[in-house]
């Protein structure tokens, strides 16, 4: 990685840049953007944006079955690569499928490192948060995030069925 990666709060200095990498994450429907979808379309929606996860983050107004998440951009300089959701806790959704931490690199962006490279800066934010075991799934057909997660501690636990796709458990002793 030629740039130091760094994950932060959404920040509107980098905004131009996040747009453009949610728009071309939206193209492909990238599933896990879609609450970047759902709350930014445009730079017009950044207070919106900010201001839900803000709210996420502090445990305010959240819809029922959400627990309290932080949102992290991945930057590499001034560019938006991807974003990181820590959960503090999981409920029984999430403890099923989910994790404390999902995170997402944008198409371009891929096959760089950085994916691996966000999930261990997560981790040690889990760990400031006191989560001393980090569940992280992914599909049993991504190999990439599969490799991501082993590279990072994962220990497999399980394969499960949802809606008709395998899926894989894999707990990270932080």
């Amino acid at each position: 990685m030629k740039n130091k990666l760094k994950l932060m709060l959404p920040n509107r200095k980098y905004v131009e840049s996040f747009a453009k990498g949610i728009k071309e994450a939206r193209k492909e429907n990238a599933k896990p953007f879609t609450t970047h979808f759902k709350y930014f379309r445009n730079v017009k929606d950044f207070p919106i944006y900010k201001k839900r996860v803000e709210n996420d983050r502090k445990g305010v107004n959240l819809k029922k079955g959400v627990v309290p998440s932080t949102r992290y951009w991945a930057m590499v300089g001034n560019k938006f690569v991807g974003v990181l959701h820590l959960r503090r806790r999981l409920n029984k959704k999430l403890r099923r499928m989910g994790g404390h931490i999902g995170y997402a690199v944008i198409p371009s962006e891929r096959r760089k490192g950085y994916a691996t490279e966000m999930l261990r800066l997560g981790l040690k934010k889990a760990k400031k948060l006191g989560i001393k075991k980090a569940l992280v799934t992914c599909r049993e057909n991504n190999t990439a995030s599969r490799k991501v997660i082993e590279n990072n501690g994962g220990v497999l636990q399980n394969k499960i069925k949802e809606k008709g796709i395998y899926k894989l458990r894999f707990w990270i002793e932080i």
